[in-house]
Order: C-alpha cells, then sequence, then structure tokens
C-alpha cells in the first residue's frame, strides 16, 4: 500500500530532510584522509542527538551504527570501525537517515577523498547526474519506470552498471514503505506517480559489472569484480508544482 502525504505531512518530511542535509554538509567537511569512519558515525550521531532527532539507522534489522560508510569497491552498508581509515584517493559513500516525530528522512552523497583519480571522480559525478535526472521525471501522471530509466539511461552509455538487488523506496512514518524504486527500467511501464507520494531515490552505480554480493558481517555489500561503485540518494516529494527534494 503507497501512502499518499497531505502538504502539512510533507513539511514534516523536509524538517527530517534538511537536518539529514545539515548532516552530510558537515561530513562533507571531515571526509579526508586520516578519519576513521568510527569518527564520521560518532560526529554524525552527536549531531543528530542535539537536534533533538534520532538515527533512523542504529538498531534498525540490528544494524550496529548510525551511518552507512561504504568505501571504494563496497556498494551499501559498510559497517563504520575504528579500525577502517579513509586513505587518500578512497571512494567514500555515506548514507544516512534521520527520524524527527515520527518522520523519516533518508540520503546519501559519495565522496571524494584527497586526491581522488579522475576515473572516481567521473563514477560520482555519473551517478549524481542521474539521481538529478531522475528527479525531473517524478511528476503526477508519468510512471515508476520513467524513475529508473532516467538513471539507467543515464550512466549505462558511460560504460557503467546499474545495481539491481538494492532499490529505492517510499518513506514517511516508516524508513521503507512502497512503492519499490529499481534503478532500472523501461520508460510508461508502472504505477503511475501521484501527487503527495514521497520517494527515496537511490542510484547506486557500478564501474564494472551490475553483481553484487553481501560480505559475512551480514552488511556490507560489494561489487563481485571489485571495481568501485558510487551511491546518491534523495528523498523526494512529488507535488502538483513538480519534484521537491526535500534533503
Amino acid at each position: 500500500m503507497i501512502h499518499l502525504k497531505s502538504p502539512d505531512e510533507i513539511e514534516r518530511l523536509f524538517e527530517a530532510g534538511q537536518l539529514v542535509k545539515q548532516v552530510h554538509d558537515e561530513l562533507e567537511k571531515l571526509v579526508a584522509p586520516g578519519i576513521s569512519t568510527a569518527e564520521l558515525d560518532a560526529f554524525a550521531e552527536a549531531l543528530i542527538l542535539k537536534n533533538k532527532a534520532q538515527p533512523a539507522f542504529k538498531g534498525y534489522h540490528g544494524y550496529p551504527a548510525t551511518l552507512c560508510v561504504s568505501i571504494n569497491h563496497e556498494v551499501v552498508h559498510g559497517i563504520p570501525s575504528p579500525k577502517r581509515k579513509i586513505k587518500d584517493g578512497d571512494l567514500v559513500s555515506i548514507d544516512l537517515g534521520v527520524i524527527i516525530g515520527g518522520w523519516f528522512g533518508d540520503a546519501a552523497r559519495t565522496h571524494l577523498a584527497g586526491n581522488a583519480s579522475a576515473d572516481m571522480k567521473k563514477l560520482s559525478d555519473a551517478t549524481r547526474d542521474s539521481l538529478m535526472k531522475a528527479v525531473t521525471v517524478m511528476l503526477p501522471g508519468n510512471r515508476l519506470g520513467d524513475i529508473g530509466h532516467a538513471v539507467q539511461s543515464t550512466v549505462e552509455p558511460l560504460g557503467y552498471s546499474v545495481v539491481r538487488d538494492f532499490v529505492g523506496h517510499g518513506i514517511g512514518r516508516a524508513m521503507h514503505e512502497d512503492p519499490q524504486i529499481p534503478n532500472y527500467g523501461q520508460p510508461g511501464t508502472g504505477i503511475r506517480l501521484k501527487e503527495g507520494m514521497v520517494l527515496a531515490v537511490e542510484p547506486m552505480v557500478n564501474a564494472g559489472t551490475w553483481e553484487v554480493k553481501v560480505l559475512r558481517d551480514g552488511w556490507t555489500v560489494v561489487t563481485r569484480d571489485q571495481k568501485p561503485s558510487a551511491h546518491w540518494e534523495h528523498t523526494v516529494a512529488i507535488t502538483k508544482d513538480g519534484p521537491r527534494v526535500l534533503t
């Protein structure tokens, strides 16, 4: 069941989304060679709590941290650790969610640490571009397949592939609501987009094959060919005036 949100409810989601944006903005200043992923996690949690909110990921199905920090060939759900220090040239994807008054916000960004290669930057930029292209088609009357097609048609001509095992999702009073939002698809197919839908769209784009696997920790997802992956995500409300990015 898809829960359509009222304008007042979208404002509540915007409040959560803006805190997500604030935390991401601050993390962007900290991502650099030498810092540990656990330090990033502790900083984010403290800032969320300071703003009278709660981390959305911590404790979710047993997940142990506030952030997901995925480096290089890690796609998503990388668990922060004091032993994992960011190195010069790393591609660092950070996924973050918060809860304010029972409403969720969710977004991800990919960062370049230090002197990252041109190939790393190109992958991250293409993934972000595919997200913003997807946002432009999030209009009432369009279809779910239009979103995935926008992502796929942006990155595949560049030789990249979209992850198929993990997808975007509706969001509201739960972090994951219907519908699921694949990052691939045929235009003009799938359910119609309606005013009041709030969707977390999150392209995960690999430099090589789309195939991934989960490591023994039960969380960390990596590319099977060990090539790098980038991850960008926004929470977006569909309104009569067009898409509204909440994060």
